[in-house]
């Protein structure tokens, strides 16, 4: 079953792993780049490596079976 999520930014931008901590879906930023080295974390549909990556508003961010809508 596929979740879909949503999350708000208060600034410009989220670092990815800082969000995946934020949401749940890492039990750390440690593991939030982790999964993101591993290849686990897609932005737009394409695999992201770059654990700081600046996610902004209007992008959508997969993990497994959720998706996390950025606005």
């Amino acid at each position: 079953m596929i979740q879909n999520m949503q999350f708000d930014l208060s600034a410009d931008y989220i670092e990815l792993c800082n969000l995946l901590k934020l949401l749940g879906l890492a039990d750390s930023g440690g593991r939030g780049k982790a999964m993101v080295a591993e290849g686990l974390v897609k932005v737009d549909g394409l695999i992201e490596h770059r654990k700081t990556a600046k996610i902004r508003s209007g992008q959508e961010v997969s993990v497994g079976n959720c998706t996390i809508k950025v606005n």
